[in-house]
This record gives structure tokens, C-alpha cells and sequence, in this order.
């Protein structure tokens, strides 16, 4: 019998990620955090659930949150200085969880501007409603950059719990999808947890994250972390402890 488990990741361990590819720790700048303080209790929690490295990603959302690298780099810098004076020996980098928009396309024709993560991959959130009429055409545009778009927790998406296929036809268009742990734990409903389960199945997460806003969530997600679908994940083609 092949040990689904054998993997050279360590996914017989109870908390079996090392990296972090969702989060929003950078104080002041969006909905995340609040203070510094607060990014340091949750980076002392993750460190303590096995985490190296953590990919903080603030939203970029024309209307709410108009950022952009200059902000996003200087708010990691002053996050960095602020962990080497509290002692806290962990990698934070940072890219961006771009909201899919008119904007966003507009953007897209100016990709050193671009915010990603790993050696290319590209992060964007979607209406938690409504299928974006350009959702395939930004999908198309990302990939003929050269990067590798990752939609940011699709199982929340209304749209895509009414429509599962949708899922499998986006995969075949070259779209990767980021899943949160704490779908796991039924922290967003019933329905978002029966989807993410059903993408594991599937293969279809290639990312976990824990999208984490606060301590609310870091605890949450210390709960949901050891979830044996996560391992299951890990067995197959997780991608978070190759960053």
C-alpha cells in the first residue's frame, strides 16, 4: 500500500505547515492589525504553531484601501525593526491580495508595480457575490505575464458554492486556488467548509492560508491547523513549505 503521507514535508507532524502565504499583519494600512503589538502576538502564536515564514498580503482595493508597494515595503520595514527589537526571529515578507476590479486590470499593464509572492505568484480576491464578467480575462492576462494567478479563498465565494464546476474550469484555464485554514473549522459557514473539503478531494488547493486579520483569527487558527485534510492537502500538491 503507498503511504500517502511519505512525503518529504512534514505532514505526520500535528502542525504541519511551515509558511504562511495569507495574512493581513501590517498595521494601519487596512482592515488587519491594528498596532504593531498586536502583529507580534500573532507572529509569537504562529511561530509557536511551526511557522518559518510568514507572507503577510494587505488588501489593494482602489476605493478602501488604495495601497501600493512604497507602502506596503515601508510598513514591513517598520515591522521587521520592530520584531528584531522584541526578539522575534522569523521571515516576514510581503506581497498584496489585489481585489479584481476595473482597476486591477488596468494594473495589470504595469506589472513592475506588481506585488507577489514566491517566484511568481499572484494573489487576487474576487465580489464574494457575483462572478466578475472579467474573472477569465484577468486570469488570461496574469498568465500571459509570465506569472501565476492564485484566487485568495474561493470557498467563501457565494458564487462558487452554487457553482463548483467553475472551480474545475478555472483550474484548466492555469488559476491555482489559496484555501483558509479556518474554513476548516466552520468559521465562515457550513458551506465554505463543504467546499473547501471538496477542493482537498479534488486536488484543487494548492495553497493553504490563514488569512489572518487578528488574535480572533491566529486562535482559530491554531485550532484548524492540525486538520487532517490539511494533510491531506500536504500529501498531494500543497505548495506552502516549497516557498
Amino acid at each position: 500500500m503507498i503511504d500517502l503521507f511519505s512525503r518529504k514535508q512534514k505532514s505526520n507532524t500535528p502542525y504541519p505547515l511551515e509558511v504562511d502565504v495569507h495574512s493581513h499583519l501590517l498595521p494601519g494600512i487596512d482592515d488587519g492589525v491594528d498596532t504593531f503589538e498586536e502583529s507580534l502576538d500573532v507572529l509569537r502564536l504562529f511561530q509557536s504553531l511551526g511557522y518559518k515564514k510568514i507572507i503577510t498580503t494587505p488588501h489593494i482595493m482602489t476605493e478602501y484601501y488604495p495601497n501600493n508597494r512604497t507602502i506596503i515595503n515601508n510598513k514591513l520595514l517598520e515591522l521587521r525593526e520592530v520584531m528584531q527589537k522584541a526578539g522575534i526571529e522569523m521571515t516576514v515578507e510581503a506581497a498584496a491580495e489585489y481585489y479584481l476590479d476595473e482597476s486591477f486590470l488596468a494594473l495589470l499593464d504595469t506589472p513592475e508595480e506588481l506585488l507577489i509572492f514566491g517566484k511568481n505568484y499572484l494573489l487576487f480576491e474576487t465580489s464574494f457575490i457575483n462572478e466578475p464578467v472579467f474573472l477569465k480575462e484577468a486570469v488570461f492576462k496574469i498568465n500571459s505575464l509570465g506569472l501565476q494567478p492564485v484566487m485568495a479563498h474561493p470557498e467563501r465565494y457565494m458564487y462558487v458554492q452554487t457553482n463548483f464546476k467553475l472551480l474545475e474550469q478555472l483550474a484548466e484555464r492555469n488559476l491555482l486556488f489559496q484555501c483558509n485554514i479556518n474554513a476548516l473549522a466552520g468559521y465562515y459557514s457550513g458551506a465554505a467548509k463543504k467546499i473547501v473539503k471538496q477542493m482537498v478531494k479534488k486536488n484543487l488547493v494548492s495553497f493553504f492560508g490563514s488569512d489572518c486579520h487578528n488574535m480572533k483569527h491566529a486562535q482559530i487558527t491554531k485550532q484548524a491547523i492540525a486538520h487532517r485534510y490539511i494533510h491531506r492537502a500536504l500529501a498531494r500538491d500543497l505548495k506552502n513549505n516549497f516557498l
